[in-house]
Protein backbone atom coordinates (compact mmCIF):
# COMPACT_ATOMS: atom_id res chain seq x y z
CA UNK A 1 0.00 0.00 0.00
CA UNK A 2 2.93 2.36 0.59
CA UNK A 3 3.92 2.09 -3.07
CA UNK A 4 0.42 2.68 -4.41
CA UNK A 5 -0.10 5.69 -2.16
CA UNK A 6 3.28 7.12 -3.11
CA UNK A 7 2.58 6.75 -6.83
CA UNK A 8 -0.93 8.17 -6.45
CA UNK A 9 0.38 11.23 -4.60
CA UNK A 10 3.19 11.88 -7.07
CA UNK A 11 0.92 11.47 -10.09
CA UNK A 12 -1.75 13.77 -8.64
CA UNK A 13 0.82 16.44 -7.83
CA UNK A 14 2.42 16.06 -11.25
CA UNK A 15 -0.92 16.57 -12.96
CA UNK A 16 -1.47 19.77 -10.99
CA UNK A 17 2.02 21.04 -11.82
CA UNK A 18 1.58 20.34 -15.54
CA UNK A 19 -1.82 22.04 -15.65
CA UNK A 20 -0.49 25.10 -13.80
CA UNK A 21 2.98 25.73 -15.22
CA UNK A 22 1.99 28.35 -17.79
CA UNK A 23 -0.95 29.76 -15.86
CA UNK A 24 -1.31 32.67 -13.48
CA UNK A 25 -0.48 32.18 -9.81
CA UNK A 26 0.67 34.24 -6.85
CA UNK A 27 4.31 34.24 -5.75
CA UNK A 28 5.80 34.87 -2.32
CA UNK A 29 9.46 35.26 -1.37
CA UNK A 30 11.32 33.35 1.33
CA UNK A 31 14.77 34.02 2.81
CA UNK A 32 17.30 35.10 0.20
CA UNK A 33 16.99 36.78 -3.19
CA UNK A 34 14.84 34.85 -5.70
CA UNK A 35 14.05 32.13 -3.14
CA UNK A 36 10.37 31.92 -3.91
CA UNK A 37 7.25 29.85 -3.35
CA UNK A 38 4.13 29.88 -5.50
CA UNK A 39 0.53 29.12 -4.60
CA UNK A 40 0.95 25.98 -6.74
CA UNK A 41 3.73 24.75 -4.42
CA UNK A 42 1.28 25.08 -1.54
CA UNK A 43 -1.58 23.48 -3.46
CA UNK A 44 0.65 20.59 -4.52
CA UNK A 45 1.78 20.08 -0.94
CA UNK A 46 -1.80 20.08 0.35
CA UNK A 47 -2.84 17.58 -2.31
CA UNK A 48 0.03 15.21 -1.52
CA UNK A 49 -0.62 15.42 2.20
CA UNK A 50 -4.34 14.74 1.80
CA UNK A 51 -3.59 11.56 -0.16
CA UNK A 52 -1.05 10.38 2.43
CA UNK A 53 -3.35 11.24 5.32
CA UNK A 54 -6.21 9.29 3.77
CA UNK A 55 -4.20 6.04 3.82
CA UNK A 56 -1.71 6.71 6.62
CA UNK A 57 -3.09 9.27 9.08
CA UNK A 58 -0.49 8.43 11.73
CA UNK A 59 2.66 8.84 9.59
CA UNK A 60 5.27 11.57 10.21
CA UNK A 61 5.49 14.17 7.42
CA UNK A 62 8.34 16.54 6.59
CA UNK A 63 7.58 18.94 3.76
CA UNK A 64 9.33 22.00 2.37
CA UNK A 65 6.58 24.55 2.82
CA UNK A 66 4.72 23.39 5.93
CA UNK A 67 7.68 21.92 7.82
CA UNK A 68 7.23 18.96 10.18
CA UNK A 69 4.05 17.21 11.20
CA UNK A 70 5.45 15.00 13.94
CA UNK A 71 3.75 11.71 14.69
CA UNK A 72 4.78 8.68 16.71
CA UNK A 73 5.44 6.53 13.66
CA UNK A 74 8.30 4.52 12.17
CA UNK A 75 7.45 6.06 8.79
CA UNK A 76 8.31 9.55 7.57
CA UNK A 77 7.25 11.06 4.24
CA UNK A 78 9.70 13.68 2.97
CA UNK A 79 8.07 15.95 0.39
CA UNK A 80 9.16 18.61 -2.06
CA UNK A 81 5.90 19.66 -3.73
CA UNK A 82 7.77 21.41 -6.55
CA UNK A 83 11.52 21.01 -6.84
CA UNK A 84 12.73 23.68 -9.24
CA UNK A 85 10.23 26.38 -8.31
CA UNK A 86 12.07 29.15 -10.18
CA UNK A 87 11.98 27.01 -13.33
CA UNK A 88 8.28 26.36 -12.76
CA UNK A 89 7.51 30.04 -12.17
CA UNK A 90 9.22 30.93 -15.44
CA UNK A 91 7.60 28.18 -17.50
CA UNK A 92 10.80 26.14 -17.78
CA UNK A 93 9.82 22.43 -17.88
CA UNK A 94 12.65 21.25 -15.61
CA UNK A 95 10.78 20.87 -12.35
CA UNK A 96 9.19 17.98 -10.52
CA UNK A 97 7.52 16.62 -7.43
CA UNK A 98 9.79 14.58 -5.15
CA UNK A 99 8.58 12.28 -2.36
CA UNK A 100 10.74 9.98 -0.26
CA UNK A 101 9.64 7.51 2.40
CA UNK A 102 11.84 6.78 5.38
CA UNK A 103 11.34 3.89 7.80
CA UNK A 104 13.10 3.95 11.15
CA UNK A 105 15.69 6.37 9.78
CA UNK A 106 16.36 4.50 6.53
CA UNK A 107 15.14 5.65 3.13
CA UNK A 108 13.12 2.81 1.63
CA UNK A 109 11.16 4.25 -1.29
CA UNK A 110 10.86 7.33 -3.45
CA UNK A 111 9.29 8.89 -6.50
CA UNK A 112 10.35 11.86 -8.61
CA UNK A 113 7.96 12.94 -11.35
CA UNK A 114 8.50 15.56 -14.04
CA UNK A 115 5.15 15.57 -15.84
CA UNK A 116 6.23 18.02 -18.54
CA UNK A 117 8.77 15.46 -19.82
CA UNK A 118 6.61 12.47 -18.85
CA UNK A 119 9.42 11.07 -16.71
CA UNK A 120 8.35 9.14 -13.62
CA UNK A 121 11.27 7.85 -11.56
CA UNK A 122 10.55 5.26 -8.88
CA UNK A 123 12.90 3.54 -6.44
CA UNK A 124 12.57 0.92 -3.74
CA UNK A 125 15.37 -0.11 -1.42
CA UNK A 126 16.91 -3.38 -2.61
CA UNK A 127 14.72 -3.52 -5.73
CA UNK A 128 16.36 -1.03 -8.08
CA UNK A 129 15.54 2.31 -9.67
CA UNK A 130 13.20 2.78 -12.59
CA UNK A 131 12.24 5.36 -15.20
CA UNK A 132 8.75 4.78 -16.58
CA UNK A 133 8.95 1.12 -15.46
CA UNK A 134 12.31 0.53 -17.17
CA UNK A 135 15.24 -0.22 -14.86
CA UNK A 136 18.01 2.36 -14.98
CA UNK A 137 21.69 2.32 -14.10
CA UNK A 138 24.49 4.82 -13.69
CA UNK A 139 27.07 5.53 -16.39
CA UNK A 140 30.32 3.63 -16.85
CA UNK A 141 32.54 6.69 -17.29
CA UNK A 142 35.83 6.09 -15.46
CA UNK A 143 37.61 9.44 -15.84
CA UNK A 144 36.49 12.67 -14.21
CA UNK A 145 38.12 14.73 -16.96
CA UNK A 146 35.83 13.03 -19.48
CA UNK A 147 32.74 13.31 -17.32
CA UNK A 148 29.64 15.46 -17.61
CA UNK A 149 28.66 16.85 -14.21
CA UNK A 150 25.74 18.78 -12.79
CA UNK A 151 25.50 21.06 -9.77
CA UNK A 152 23.36 23.69 -8.12
CA UNK A 153 24.06 26.92 -6.28
CA UNK A 154 22.61 27.95 -2.91
CA UNK A 155 21.13 31.36 -2.20
CA UNK A 156 23.79 32.09 0.43
CA UNK A 157 27.59 31.91 0.95
CA UNK A 158 28.42 31.68 -2.76
CA UNK A 159 31.70 33.53 -2.14
CA UNK A 160 32.84 31.31 0.76
CA UNK A 161 36.36 29.92 0.55
CA UNK A 162 36.25 26.62 -1.34
CA UNK A 163 32.55 27.27 -1.78
CA UNK A 164 30.27 26.75 -4.78
CA UNK A 165 31.98 29.27 -7.08
CA UNK A 166 35.50 28.08 -6.22
CA UNK A 167 34.68 24.43 -6.95
CA UNK A 168 32.76 25.32 -10.09
CA UNK A 169 35.66 27.46 -11.31
CA UNK A 170 38.22 24.69 -10.79
CA UNK A 171 36.17 22.19 -12.73
CA UNK A 172 35.27 24.36 -15.69
CA UNK A 173 38.82 25.71 -16.00
CA UNK A 174 39.91 22.09 -16.38
CA UNK A 175 37.49 21.75 -19.28
CA UNK A 176 35.00 19.56 -17.39
CA UNK A 177 31.42 20.37 -18.42
CA UNK A 178 29.26 21.27 -15.42
CA UNK A 179 25.58 21.91 -15.99
CA UNK A 180 22.98 23.56 -13.77
CA UNK A 181 19.36 22.47 -14.25
CA UNK A 182 17.79 24.10 -11.19
CA UNK A 183 16.32 20.94 -9.65
CA UNK A 184 18.42 18.73 -7.38
CA UNK A 185 15.88 15.91 -7.55
CA UNK A 186 16.12 15.83 -11.34
CA UNK A 187 19.91 16.12 -11.15
CA UNK A 188 20.07 13.01 -8.97
CA UNK A 189 17.66 11.06 -11.13
CA UNK A 190 19.65 11.91 -14.23
CA UNK A 191 22.80 10.63 -12.55
CA UNK A 192 20.90 7.44 -11.76
CA UNK A 193 19.83 7.21 -15.41
CA UNK A 194 23.41 7.64 -16.67
CA UNK A 195 22.84 11.04 -18.28
CA UNK A 196 25.25 12.72 -15.88
CA UNK A 197 28.31 11.03 -14.41
CA UNK A 198 28.18 12.99 -11.18
CA UNK A 199 26.40 15.62 -9.12
CA UNK A 200 27.55 17.72 -6.19
CA UNK A 201 25.98 20.53 -4.21
CA UNK A 202 26.95 22.53 -1.14
CA UNK A 203 23.61 23.15 0.50
CA UNK A 204 20.58 20.90 0.17
CA UNK A 205 17.64 20.22 2.42
CA UNK A 206 16.24 16.75 3.11
CA UNK A 207 13.32 17.19 0.70
CA UNK A 208 15.72 18.06 -2.13
CA UNK A 209 17.59 14.75 -2.01
CA UNK A 210 15.55 12.18 -0.07
CA UNK A 211 14.13 10.33 -3.07
CA UNK A 212 16.94 11.15 -5.50
CA UNK A 213 19.90 9.88 -3.50
CA UNK A 214 18.28 6.47 -3.06
CA UNK A 215 17.66 6.49 -6.81
CA UNK A 216 21.42 6.85 -7.43
CA UNK A 217 22.36 4.13 -4.95
CA UNK A 218 19.83 1.67 -6.34
CA UNK A 219 21.05 2.41 -9.88
CA UNK A 220 24.54 1.30 -8.86
CA UNK A 221 26.04 4.66 -7.95
CA UNK A 222 27.61 6.12 -4.83
CA UNK A 223 26.43 8.96 -2.60
CA UNK A 224 28.43 10.57 0.22
CA UNK A 225 29.13 13.86 1.91
CA UNK A 226 32.07 16.01 0.81
CA UNK A 227 34.53 14.03 2.96
CA UNK A 228 33.39 10.67 1.65
CA UNK A 229 31.29 9.99 4.74
CA UNK A 230 27.98 8.10 4.69
CA UNK A 231 25.31 10.35 3.27
CA UNK A 232 22.35 11.62 5.23
CA UNK A 233 19.70 13.86 3.69
CA UNK A 234 19.76 15.85 6.94
CA UNK A 235 23.21 17.28 6.25
CA UNK A 236 23.81 19.84 3.49
CA UNK A 237 26.69 18.55 1.36
CA UNK A 238 26.24 15.85 -1.26
CA UNK A 239 28.31 14.09 -3.91
CA UNK A 240 26.51 11.52 -6.06
CA UNK A 241 28.30 9.73 -8.87
CA UNK A 242 28.51 6.54 -10.88
CA UNK A 243 31.04 5.39 -8.28
CA UNK A 244 33.93 5.22 -10.71
CA UNK A 245 34.74 8.95 -10.57
CA UNK A 246 33.73 9.45 -6.96
CA UNK A 247 37.10 9.74 -5.23
CA UNK A 248 38.45 11.96 -7.97
CA UNK A 249 35.47 14.32 -7.73
CA UNK A 250 35.84 14.47 -3.94
CA UNK A 251 39.46 15.53 -4.36
CA UNK A 252 38.49 18.34 -6.75
CA UNK A 253 35.82 19.55 -4.35
CA UNK A 254 38.30 19.60 -1.43
CA UNK A 255 41.02 21.10 -3.69
CA UNK A 256 43.40 18.23 -2.93
CA UNK A 257 43.55 16.84 -6.46
CA UNK A 258 46.86 16.49 -8.23
CA UNK A 259 47.66 19.53 -10.32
Amino acid sequence: MLKSTLIKAAEASGKLIKESINGKFSIEFKEGHNNLVTEVDKASEALIMSIIREDFPDHFILSEEIGEIKMDSAYKWIIDPIDGTINFANGIPLCCVSIGIEKEGEMIMGAVYNPMMNEFFFVEKGKGAYLNDQRIQVSQQEKLLNSCLVTGFPYTYLEAENGPLDVFGRLIRAGIPVRRLGSAAIDLCWVAAGRFDGFYEHKLMAWDSAAGYLMVEEAGGKVTGFKGEKYSPYQPHIVATNGKIHQDLLSWISNTHQQ
